[in-house]
């Protein structure tokens, strides 16, 4: 899977890592297909950042929510 080319399964994959990485429990409520490719570009910065880090304080996961919703279509 080439993470460098934008595509609807990639938003999706992404996605599923973010949510699983910081282990939320709201995860259902962040749909995938909620996501446009169109803002794929700053998706796959907060993937970037969320793979980089092992832990999370809890404000830290909250401004990461927050961006994501931002990004929500």
């Amino acid at each position: 899977m080439d993470l460098n080319v934008p595509s609807q399964q990639n938003v999706e994959y992404m996605i599923e890592a973010i949510k699983t990485k910081l282990r939320m429990a709201t995860g259902a409520a962040m749909q995938a297909s909620s996501f446009a490719v169109e803002k794929y570009e700053d998706l796959k910065d907060i993937y970037d950042m969320v793979n980089s880090k092992d832990r999370f304080s809890i404000s830290e996961v909250e401004a990461l929510v927050s961006e994501l919703g931002k990004l929500r279509g």
